[in-house]
């Protein structure tokens, strides 16, 4: 799915063909042929294409013959086609700068892109290709720390749910947030050195524009911020997972020194009763209360020995 889109009076307006200093951007469903037809049409490299949509690329840039490339990991809400049970997965979001039209491409939908295309980004130009760049770069690093929020919330609700319940289930949650915050911490580290990076080189030739230079510096201290929160987060939920682990455990040995009490208070009156049980002559045997009396000591060493393990503590 292409879409282009130019901006005429003050909103995003979507046109049939490529303009100058126009914007497109490429969502799935879509082929390598349609792509391949596309970077002719454009006259852009089909690698920088391909690379754009490979879940495994790193945050970079680069240029060629005057077409410049960014790759930098967004966050997106993970809807279970992947491999992984994260909550949150992150996937590369390429930007393509020529010298007419500025190219935006995803193997998923994302709501860093969304945000522009439903028209609430009301600040930015395409024909504007750097200021453009860096407004996807904050709101890609908002979309993070609006992600590390919620998960800091379920984190907790999952935490109570543990602590009133120890299933199986709630331990599960617990992982799949820490699979989370692998990505979060491993994205936004890339995403940083990719902008450091950025920043030395003037890649995006804002050197003499001091609002643009103000505003990537502080994309890049949100970007540490949030950087910072998702290692403090992992760091927490780590603890968290190796207390509630050794609770676990902790539990389970309790839970079995119960049973061995309650096994050897048992086998109190099955030893008496296998004594008196045997065809041999016994101790009042021919009186007539012997049973009641047999019954009796059963009960008042099974007690005496209860009594003893609560003392320990055992009970």
């Amino acid at each position: 799915m292409i879409n282009i889109y130019t901006r005429e009076d003050n909103r995003l307006k979507e046109i049939e063909a490529p303009g100058y200093k126009s914007w497109i951007n490429v969502y799935p469903p879509f082929s390598h042929e349609n792509l391949r037809k596309l970077g002719e049409q454009l006259d852009i490299p089909f690698d920088f294409l391909i690379d754009s949509l490979d879940v495994d690329e790193r945050s970079r840039f680069e240029a060629e013959d005057g077409i410049e490339l960014i790759v930098m990991k967004t966050p997106i809400l993970n809807d279970k086609e992947s491999e992984t049970d994260a909550l949150y997965i992150t996937i590369p979001l390429g930007i393509i700068i020529t010298k007419d039209v500025i190219l935006t491409l995803s193997p998923y939908e994302n709501p860093v892109i969304d945000w522009f295309v439903n028209g609430k980004g009301k600040n930015f130009d395409p024909a504007d290709r750097s200021n453009f760049v860096l407004r996807i770069f904050e709101r890609n690093v908002y979309y993070f720390l609006y992600f590390l929020n919620e998960i800091n919330n379920k984190r907790n609700i999952f935490e109570n749910e543990l602590h009133n319940s120890m299933r199986n289930q709630e331990l599960i949650n617990l992982m799949n947030i820490e699979k989370t915050l692998v990505y979060f911490v491993t994205s936004l580290r890339s995403n940083e050195l990719m902008m450091l990076k950025i920043q030395r080189l003037d890649f995006l030739h804002i050197s003499k524009k001091e609002h643009e230079k103000d505003l990537l510096q502080d994309i890049l201290i949100d970007n540490s911020q949030a950087l910072e929160m998702a290692n403090i987060y992992t760091n927490i939920l780590s603890g968290t997972m190796d207390a509630f682990a050794s609770l676990i455990s902790n539990n389970l040995n309790l839970v079995m020194k119960r049973l061995t009490s309650v096994t050897i208070v048992l086998m109190v009156p099955t030893l008496v009763a296998s004594f008196y049980g045997m065809n041999v002559n016994l101790p009042m045997q021919d009186q007539p209360y012997a049973f009641a009396v047999t019954l009796l000591l059963s009960v008042v060493l099974s007690v005496i020995l209860v009594m003893v393990f609560v003392r320990k503590k055992w009970f």
